[in-house]
């Protein structure tokens, strides 16, 4: 898990790339590929 200022870009990496909110905080998550993920802040 990364932990970025901005998902901008790591959002549209992958078409499946989804963000979501959990517990204040921003996640960007992906299913079909689960080492896409990040965390803001």
């Amino acid at each position: 898990m990364k932990v970025v200022n901005s998902l901008k870009t790591l959002k549209t990496r992958d078409r499946n790339c989804r963000v979501v909110r959990r517990k204040g905080r921003v996640y960007v998550i992906n299913k079909k590929d689960p080492r896409c993920k990040a965390r803001q802040g």
